[in-house]
């Protein structure tokens, strides 16, 4: 029987306040100055108001390429709508998940003009070979959302499997896209195999993460950035916690970055901005 290492911290990173799209304010925790990426994850932002004037100009019109976004709400509701004709709706405990391919030109914007305003985007790197596929979109509502439950712990499984338990979220690559929620001193673990790479990212509470006595505190708004290993652990913190795990298999191929596209290449990303030029995107 194989020997379970659990995967340690390695790294802690602060999220960094900023604003994106028509001046929405978020916090970016990966793609900024402290993590740049973590293969295969390009990016993670946390938006949270309570104050319209920090939210209601969204996001029009944005051209993506070469990776998908997987947007998680807790509370809000937000409509999308694309260059292609699709349309979408997220509300509380919803996940959109697009791929954008080989270029789609979207828009995400909110519906509410009160209340709060919260939720998560992650941007999942594409694999040279999909890079030009075609777009596709999972409208994924809270009802399709499993959630695994017992006493001090509950896990809603957007995507990955816990426990015996499958997201509905599909990906191109293997990963686990976990909402954990945790009682003061409830322990959770999951399998992680080598080859990904994982963080988890408490957004309520504080978590302590790593092996038996010698886990660290992560507070939130704080991201774990996890080591080595084929498991990942955690135990509810003082007050308890709440936390995005999140783990992908490592592509390993270069990364070139031009605002909303991100391809292998720099001639592949001047490519893709003529394209949008052109109106090549649908």
């Amino acid at each position: 029987m194989a020997t379970e290492m659990i995967r340690p911290v390695e790294k802690s990173v602060k999220g960094l306040p900023t604003s994106d799209g028509a001046g929405v304010k978020l916090t970016r925790i990966i793609a900024g100055p402290e993590l740049n990426m973590l293969d295969p994850f390009l990016l993670l932002d946390e938006f949270k108001n309570d104050d319209p004037a920090h939210y209601a100009a969204g996001f029009p019109d944005h051209p993506h390429r070469g990776f998908e976004t997987l947007t998680y709400m807790l509370a809000g509701d937000f409509e999308h709508r694309d260059s292609r004709g699709n349309h979408g709706h997220l509300t509380a405990g919803s996940v959109q998940w697009m791929t954008a391919g080989k270029g789609v030109i979207h828009s995400e914007m909110p519906l509410q003009k009160e209340g709060l305003s919260w939720g998560f985007q992650l941007w999942l790197n594409l694999p040279a070979k999909l890079k030009m596929t075609e777009p596709r979109y999972q409208d994924i509502g809270p009802e399709k959302i499993p959630v695994v439950k017992r006493e001090g712990l509950e896990v809603k499984v957007i995507s990955g499997t816990f426990e015996g338990t499958k997201g509905p979220g599909q990906s191109h690559l293997p990963m686990t896209y976990l909402d954990v929620k945790l009682a003061p001193g409830v322990a959770w673990t999951q399998e992680s195999p080598l080859d990904h790479n994982a963080f988890i990212y408490p957004f309520e509470g504080s978590v302590q993460v790593g092996p038996a006595g010698k886990e660290k505190t992560m507070a939130r708004g704080n991201l774990a950035v996890l080591g080595t290993g084929t498991s990942a652990r955690a135990l509810g913190g003082e007050k308890g916690g709440r936390f995005l795990y999140v783990a992908g298999q490592a592509i390993g191929e270069p990364v070139a970055r031009g605002g909303p596209f991100v391809m292998n290449t720099p001639a592949e990303i001047q490519q893709a901005f003529l394209d949008f030029r052109m109106g090549r995107f649908g």
